[in-house]
């Protein structure tokens, strides 16, 4: 039976290490860190995470700004708050809660972040860097970020093993694969156009899974002694479920990420990482 790796005790280790980051710079730069945390609509589950967000800056000493558009909200409303929050000293990373509602251009609000205060990772120049690897610097996209955390914290190598990332989106796929590749891992990437899957995934030494659909990855679609990284969070009326079947995989696994309480954590502290990074490499 596979190791359950427990993102919860991993994030509590990440929060204590940004609260204490947190206090050095209010006693260095006389303020607070601050993060800026902007919802539009009225998606509840995007309340939620807003919510869990605040919390967690109070918990690690970061000053929290929170702003909240209705739905009906006009785009250049919302432009006009992030420049205010760009140009404003107190706030070291900006954060727009997705998804926005239909009416509004996301990429358009996301490029209108500063990329210094991109706390999510997002911006296209984080993305570039992230790309180039190397010396480039940039926020790290939150969830691939914790990702490799996670798989890090088992213990077992990344250099050298076969990597396979079922999804291509710019906020886990792609990111996540780039962060395996600078890692040494030999990565394949998967879609809903790809061909015989569970021939690909048997492969896998690491198996990230961040489809969005519940169980897609089956304990017959998984190596023997795999790390298994279960991104989804699929909600029906019987409760929240991820990409994997835990229960039948986990006795294929070495290691396995639950849900919830495996990525989720580690996405919420790896923001206040970028923050307080952020704030540190800020010269103001």
């Amino acid at each position: 039976m596979g190791i359950v790796i427990d993102g919860k005790a991993l994030s509590a280790r990440v929060k204590d290490e940004v609260k204490a980051r947190a206090a050095e710079f209010e006693r260095e730069r006389g303020r607070k860190v601050g993060l800026a945390v902007v919802k539009v609509g009225d998606d509840p589950a995007s309340a939620i995470y807003v919510r869990n967000k605040i919390r967690a800056c109070e918990a690690c000493g970061i000053l929290s700004f929170s702003y909240c558009f209705d739905g009906g909200e006009k785009q250049s409303a919302v432009i006009e708050l992030i420049d205010a929050l760009n140009a404003d000293k107190r706030v070291d990373g900006i954060l727009v809660q997705l998804p926005l509602p239909k009416h509004i251009d996301e990429k358009a609000v996301l490029a209108r972040i500063s990329p210094a205060k991109d706390a999510d990772g997002f911006h296209t120049v984080n993305a570039g860097n992230l790309f180039l690897g190397g010396d480039a610097t940039g926020h790290i996209a939150c969830t691939p970020r914790g990702i490799i955390e996670l798989i890090k914290s088992t213990g077992e190598p990344i250099c050298g093993k076969r990597a396979v990332v079922v999804g291509r989106s710019n906020i886990v796929g792609k990111p996540v694969a780039m962060l395996l590749l600078q890692n040494d891992a030999t990565v394949t990437v998967c879609h809903s156009r790809t061909k015989d899957l569970k021939e690909i995934t048997r492969t896998a030494d690491i198996l990230v899974a961040a489809v969005g659909k519940k169980h897609i990855i089956t304990a017959d679609m998984v190596k023997r002694g795999a790390t298994v990284i279960d991104v989804g969070m699929n909600r029906d009326d019987s409760g929240l479920y991820g990409d994997v079947d835990f229960d039948g995989v986990k006795e294929i696994a070495g290691y396995i990420t639950p849900v919830p309480g495996g990525v989720g954590p580690m996405t919420i502290a790896m923001l206040l990482a970028n923050t307080v990074e952020g704030a540190f490499s800020r010269n103001e």
